[in-house]
């Protein structure tokens, strides 16, 4: 795979003058009861065996209402403490594909959404409403340690030369860029991780630091395809973002981001 060692960083594209925004809520902010989902969502929700999985669907769905709704205008604010089911007129479904689609009193909402959680925090990255339309991915993931097993199986060996002999930070930011990546083409990790290849570069002073996802064509004979996006850590957690074009750094909705001083948790194993 073509691969260009030479750190590279995203300039803003001149034709787009809006761009996208990130939100971040824990498992504590989820209101009780199911008033504030959706028809679809509950249906889609309530056959769920496993607490984990209900527990990070509801979760994710809230932060994206959270995120989508502000971005449009909507007092999700107001409406999550004094009308929690006027949330339900925002459903967020699913594609075919498993993307994420945000639909408000039952039409496209017209924006670009990626959803990402982990450890009883879910993150929502939107495009600005009326913004060039562009598929985007995030992932969210723990820095924790990974095992020399895990960069060998999941690593390009460029990407294992770039690791080095950390097992902290690197492995844990390649990997959640390889997934907001994969999240952009719309195939998740359907597709094999070293089919995308990361570059790394340097931070740019603002907490952001940006990467390059280069992505295998398959074997249909399609072309190469680039991914530009942004890194940052939070504390315990790192954050990317990925689209097709190279736009600046998502902003937080609310500055600080809830992120910046978020605590992982495991809830759902108490509810076992």
């Amino acid at each position: 795979m073509p691969w260009n060692a030479v750190w590279r960083r995203p300039v803003p594209d001149p034709g787009t003058t809006k761009h996208w925004t990130f939100h971040a809520c824990g498992l504590s902010d989820v209101a009780d009861g199911d008033e504030w989902m959706s028809a679809w969502e509950r249906q889609r929700i309530s056959p769920m065996r496993y607490p984990k999985r209900r527990l990070e669907s509801r979760l994710g769905r809230w932060t994206a209402k959270q995120t989508i709704g502000t971005a449009l205008g909507l007092p999700v604010a107001e409406w999550a403490t004094a009308d929690p089911a006027a949330l339900a007129r925002i459903s967020i479904e699913n594609q075919p594909s498993g993307a994420p689609t945000a639909l408000v009193d039952g039409h496209v909402a017209g924006v670009e959404i990626s959803m990402t959680d982990r450890a009883d925090w879910a993150v929502c990255v939107t495009t600005a409403p009326g913004a060039r339309s562009h598929p985007i991915g995030c992932d969210l993931e723990l820095v924790e340690p990974r095992s020399d097993r895990f960069v060998a199986d999941w690593f390009t060996e460029v990407e294992q030369t770039a690791v080095g002999n950390d097992r902290t930070l690197r492995p844990n930011l390649i990997w959640s860029a390889k997934e907001s990546a994969l999240k952009v083409i719309r195939t998740g990790l359907r597709r094999d991780t070293r089919s995308v290849e990361i570059a790394l570069s340097a931070e740019t002073g603002d907490g952001w630091s940006a990467f390059v996802a280069d992505i295998a064509p398959l074997g249909d004979g399609g072309d190469a395809r680039a991914a530009h996006g942004w890194w940052r850590q939070f504390g315990a957690f790192v954050l990317t973002c990925a689209t097709t074009h190279e736009i600046p750094p998502p902003a937080p909705l609310h500055d600080p981001s809830p992120l910046t001083s978020a605590a992982p948790s495991h809830r759902w194993l108490n509810d076992n």
